[in-house]
């Protein structure tokens, strides 16, 4: 291409023309008049285009191509896991919150173990403890003391880091680092404050015991309340104009699986655990666990909610799955448990069912952890800055407190005072009816949640 005089002259990338020897130093010049008027000449659509920024591309376009095409419904509904995994990759130094969240659940789920060795196989040690040698009950006794003293040091632990990063709100605090690194510090801080335990009297151990009811339960309230908005959230993510044509099929195959689930659970809960007309009471826990499916549903496709069938679907199959728990944890001794009946202490079964249990405990309260949103207090959501934690550290902390509390309720069947068989886990009627309680509770949350949400 040549300007004037037969000069040569290249095009840019953008088409913009350039001198060859633009950047001076002998040979031809170009008049400057001519390159800065044809410069503003191609460079003034592309900034109209573009909004002034000379990428050449209309947002118009872009947002058309991206939110008409390639994105499906997956991608829109697990954003959320994106941005967290990209967070991760990107922290090459420095501290690394994200990644620092499963080394604390590592500690939660050693804490359990230890609590399960001490409960089943630490009767013999235990004993020896000046402490516990005047504990009442012999052997029961001793081992539900010694599940509430590991709960009080992994509670004690947790409480402190709880108070240590509460409100930390940018990564620049220095209390992110503490919550990130230090790990040799934490750990000597933890193997302390397990230990501590075991020097205190046996009445501030029962006294424990006794809070530590309400922790559970306020654990599992913060527990429901985010499973249940996860839910809501998901269902709306998938009705949203943006998704709701790409989603619906998928949709409607989710629901129906649940809804199937639901009542496939619901017979065999029936076949199973109330055989007879003489379990009146695995009846009652049964059929209402029937009837909440149906006002969920119903709550929900009402014409003033229109929420669909996808989420009451998945809360159908939670509170099912919620009342067979608590079933399960009736005494093995009842007539109406037949399949815990037919179960021996060593059973494969019992043992897969008890490492499950744990895993699940471990899994609930990182997954609940995480969700600081499910807690607010304030209507508007702020929007986020870069330099933003990725995650509520201190709401972090007290979860996993109160989840110490809570899985000492569960190996000691929420009874202090009952033998707990080897290789069981919330087994005894204090459970069953702390499981149906939050059962029911769930229910009615996301009934009210629907209606006013």
């Amino acid at each position: 291409m040549t300007l004037d005089g037969g000069l040569p002259v290249t095009t840019g990338g953008a088409g913009v023309p350039m001198a060859a020897e633009r950047g001076g130093g002998g040979g031809a010049r170009v008049a400057p008049e001519v390159v800065v008027e044809r410069d503003a000449a191609v460079a003034t659509p592309a900034m109209e285009r573009d909004g002034g920024v000379g990428a050449g591309v209309a947002p118009t376009e872009a947002a058309e191509s991206d939110g008409g095409g390639g994105r499906n419904c997956g991608e829109q509904c697990v954003i959320r896991v994106a941005e967290e995994w990209c967070c991760a990759r990107c922290v090459c130094v420095g501290p690394n919150p994200m990644m620092a969240r499963y080394v604390y659940a590592l500690i939660f789920l050693v804490t359990n173990l230890l609590a399960w060795t001490v409960r089943d196989y630490g009767h013999s040690a235990l004993g020896e403890l000046r402490r516990l040698r005047g504990c009442q009950g012999a052997r029961y006794c001793l081992g539900a003391e010694g599940v509430l003293r590991i709960s009080l040091g992994c509670f004690l632990f947790f409480f402190v880091m709880f108070l240590s990063t509460m409100k930390t709100r940018k990564v620049h605090d220095c209390r992110n680092s503490w919550h990130s690194e230090w790990w040799p510090v934490k750990i000597a801080l933890w193997m302390a404050l397990t230990a501590v335990p075991f020097f205190a009297p046996s009445p501030l151990i029962q006294l424990y015991g006794k809070v530590a009811h309400f922790g559970a339960g306020a654990f599992l309230v913060i527990q429901l309340i985010s499973v249940t908005r996860f839910i809501t959230w998901l269902n709306d993510c998938c009705r949203s104009e943006l998704n709701l044509k790409r989603c619906h099929m998928q949709v409607l195959v989710v629901s129906i699986v649940t809804y199937v689930g639901s009542i496939l659970g619901i017979v065999l809960m029936y076949v199973w655990y109330a055989p007879t007309s003489a379990c009146k009471l695995n009846i009652l826990f049964i059929t209402v666990t029937l009837a909440l499916v149906q006002i969920m549903t119903f709550v929900s496709v009402n014409s003033k909610v229109k929420a669909g069938y996808l989420a009451p679907g998945l809360m159908g199959i939670y509170i099912v799955f919620l009342c067979w728990s608590a079933i399960r944890s009736e005494p093995h001794t009842e007539m109406c448990n037949r399949k815990a009946a037919v179960a021996t202490s060593a059973d494969w079964l019992n043992i897969a069912s008890f490492v499950i249990a744990v895993i699940v405990v471990v899994a609930a309260t990182f997954s609940t952890g995480i969700d600081s949103k499910c807690i607010q207090f304030k209507s508007a959501e702020t929007e986020s800055e870069d330099d933003d934690i990725p995650y509520g550290f201190g709401f972090f902390h007290f979860v996993f407190a109160m989840g110490a509390m809570y899985f000492a309720m569960l190996f000691i069947g929420w009874n202090a005072h009952q033998e707990m068989e080897k290789w069981t886990i919330d087994v005894g009627w204090a459970s069953t009816w702390v499981r149906v309680g939050n059962e029911w509770l769930a229910a009615i949350t996301y009934s009210k949640c629907e209606r006013h949400c």
